[in-house]
């Protein structure tokens, strides 16, 4: 780190994870740069997300105000049974956040010329003094401090831990986002304003409202999100989700425009055989579900040298936690609370990752551990990765 210059960071992976600890960086001062391997804008991507406090606390440190206009209130949670009819209510309220709304909102924070599109790291090396990475055009980017970002399939980890892997559970999350003017009467009524769910054995779904394309949150204007947990067990099962309409497998998830007819129509029957009436609607109202295979993954540590591993690059958690979002938006708050800590000492990386290592490897596990328990009566029995 050169005295009297700003501090360098390269952010390998731009979704949330890798926005959000570039956000907070630049906000202090750090000259950053996003390297996002997608050739495209990533902002059409994900679905539905609950606002918990690391993600308030984070949008706080930038600046964000009125956070909570941001989303959608559901006024209480309910429990549905097969008839429909309200087993369950309970008046605590909750907030849900669009993932492209909050794309939107963390890409504004940063300079254009600071995110890089088509920009893939394949190799990492650093020293004592600084950290590099070579990309797959030989493109090289060199920095004090490398984050890595770049989710469940990271790279940068396989670089640094290549025996930490995703492990399948034995079940998929089926997803869909419609427009809240397409819902059914019957499904507004019942499922509007509510965070709602069903369950049946080895089975359960859920929904909720989240603001519409461009952030609106008007009565009408919202989306609403869902999210079905069904089994698909390693092999033919979960083989034949992931592999698209052309031939093609797919590594985690399954987008909607490569899934397979046969699995949307064997979806939308399991719907008709399984779901209550309001549900029922709003998953054959979906004409574009896509599919998520649901994994584990705890890397055994978050920092290497000048490497620090965030979001989903160091765990993934169950989507029953309603947490990866806010864990990742956790790492990069704490991390560029450690490097200010830290000051501008020549160590100043070392000090700050060693301080901030411990507590966030200890949060992650818990809240590993947690979405398994709550998950475990979905698996089939033992899993395997694939």
């Amino acid at each position: 780190m050169t005295p009297g210059a700003a501090p360098r960071a390269l952010i390998a992976g731009g979704s949330i994870a890798g926005l959000f600890t570039a956000a907070l960086l630049h906000r202090q001062g750090w000259e950053v740069d996003v390297l996002e391997r997608s050739p495209r804008s990533l902002e059409s991507q994900g679905a539905g997300l609950v606002q918990q406090a690391d993600l308030v606390r984070a949008l706080r440190a930038l600046g964000v105000a009125n956070i909570g206009q941001l989303g959608v209130t559901a006024f209480e949670r309910v429990i549905l049974d097969r008839n429909g009819n309200f087993l369950d209510r309970d008046r605590t309220h909750q907030t849900q956040h669009a993932w492209d709304s909050l794309y939107r909102v963390l890409r504004q924070q940063l300079p254009e010329a600071r995110y890089h599109l088509g920009a893939s790291v394949t190799a990492v090396d650093q020293d004592d003094a600084s950290v590099s990475v070579t990309l797959a055009d030989g493109r090289q980017f060199s920095g004090d401090l490398l984050i890595a970002a770049d989710g469940t399939l990271s790279t940068v980890r396989h670089l640094l831990a290549p025996a930490s892997l995703p492990t399948y559970a034995g079940y998929v999350a089926w997803r869909g986002v419609i427009p809240e003017n397409e819902l059914t009467a019957l499904a507004a009524t019942d499922l509007a304003g509510r965070f709602a769910f069903f369950r049946y054995p080895g089975s359960h779904i859920l929904g909720y409202l989240i603001p519409g394309p461009k952030g609106e949150t008007e009565a009408g204007n919202r989306r609403y999100n869902w999210v079905w947990y069904r089994p698909a067990p390693a092999g033919n099962a979960i083989e034949s989700l992931l592999t698209d309409r052309d031939g093609r497998r797919h590594d985690i998830s399954m987008p909607a425009q490569g899934l397979n007819p046969a699995a949307k129509k064997e979806m939308q029957s399991a719907a008709v055989e399984h779901l209550p009436p309001s549900f029922l609607d709003a998953v054959l109202a979906t004409d574009a579900p896509f599919v998520q295979a649901i994994q584990d993954l705890e890397a055994p540590r978050m920092a290497y040298g000048r490497v620090a591993l965030v979001g989903d690059a160091a765990s993934v958690v169950r989507p029953h936690t309603a947490m990866g979002i806010d864990k990742a938006a956790g790492d990069a708050f704490f991390l560029a609370q450690a490097l200010d800590d830290a000051g501008n000492t020549g160590d100043r990386v070392a000090s700050a990752l060693a301080a901030w290592e411990p507590e966030r490897l200890t949060r992650a596990r818990a809240i590993g551990a947690h979405g398994r328990r709550l998950g475990a009566a979905l698996e089939p029995g033992p899993t395997a990765g694939f």
